[in-house]
């Protein structure tokens, strides 16, 4: 291969940039010239490739977001945009290709492969929701600034003698909200994989505030149902249920920005550097780099996107245990 490309699809996560400066400069150690792609599926479809050198990625290591830019694309999700997005690849004379993305953007890049396109993809999503990997690009840092947030909260929450529910990202993956309630210690953990009742937070405040503590801390995912603001109302027509004044915080999308810490600078570039190796010696064709355990490993596309992680039992017993 004389010709690789680099494309960041979906979501942004902290450590995308360490993941494409690795790409880069091992692809050009290899003899490989690299161009990186313009926001994401979209700008592949569109032919936005722009030449990366060592110099283009010299001192992104530590910033959060994706100096490619990304977008979510509809038309990539046709076969008609997979097509037109391989002619673009094959007009630009690329030979390879690295997609960063998570399960959507890496479903897209198996069909691209099937489509006859040489690829590898690497793993990122702050929900750790991809099959295959022990952990993904990003998690770590999202949770650290979780974990920031709430502790902050936390001081003010016991200052004044207040409940907070704090909104986590997680439409359809409870594993930040189950993850930061255990470092965070908090009072209780709602997820979208387990059902729990208005009634059953209310009394859980109400017993918190009986047995003598100054704060409850209620980590609450966003695709939790019936939600956060419906929990509110509930929490504030309900008179004399505790005496703390209850609040709630959303977090949104300061989880997805920041700089990456080091364990997301460390997993990228390690995986930015074995996707471009096994891609030019072919051992990485239609895989996904993995971590699993300290070891980084490839498995399938196919696999890895055939289905979601799911949580695990082991973080669910221990917040049953602790988160209370």
């Amino acid at each position: 291969m004389k010709r690789i490309a680099v494309v960041t699809s979906g979501g942004d996560v902290p450590g995308l940039n360490a993941c494409v400066r690795a790409v880069t400069r091992t692809a050009i150690h290899h003899g490989c010239e690299v161009l990186g792609v313009r926001r994401g599926y979209e700008g592949l479809i569109d032919g936005l490739f722009i030449p990366l050198t060592s110099r283009d990625v010299s001192g992104i290591l530590r910033q959060g977001g994706t100096i490619l830019g990304t977008a979510r694309s509809e038309r990539f999700i046709t076969e008609a945009g997979q097509r037109q997005a391989l002619a673009q690849l094959q007009r630009a004379g690329i030979d390879g290709l690295v997609v960063i993305g998570g399960n959507g953007s890496l479903k897209g890049a198996y069909q691209l492969y099937k489509l006859g396109m040489p690829l590898v993809g690497v793993p990122k999503t702050i929900d750790n929701d991809q099959y295959g990997t022990d952990i993904a690009i990003g998690v770590d840092t999202a949770l650290n600034t979780i974990a920031d947030a709430v502790g902050r909260i936390k001081d003010t929450a016991t200052s004044h003698n207040r409940a907070f529910l704090i909104e986590v990202m997680g439409r359809q993956c409870g594993y930040l909200a189950l993850a930061s309630g255990i470092i965070c210690g908090a009072e209780m953990v709602l997820i979208p994989e387990q059902p729990a009742t208005m009634e059953q937070v209310a009394q859980v405040i109400v017993d918190s505030y009986r047995i003598g503590k100054a704060h409850c801390i209620i980590i609450v995912a966003e695709g939790w149902k019936p939600g956060l603001q419906a929990l509110k109302a509930y929490l504030s027509s309900v008179p004399g249920n505790s005496r703390f004044d209850v609040r709630e915080v959303v977090l949104g999308h300061i989880q997805r920005g920041g700089t990456p810490t080091a364990f997301d600078r460390l997993l990228a570039t390690r995986m930015g550097v074995l996707a471009v190796e096994s891609l030019l010696d072919g051992s990485g064709h239609g895989k996904m780099v993995a971590l699993h355990g300290a070891q980084l490993e490839m498995v399938d596309l196919g696999e890895a996107t055939s289905r979601t992680k799911p949580l695990s039992r082991d973080l669910l017993r221990i917040a049953e245990l602790l988160c209370k």
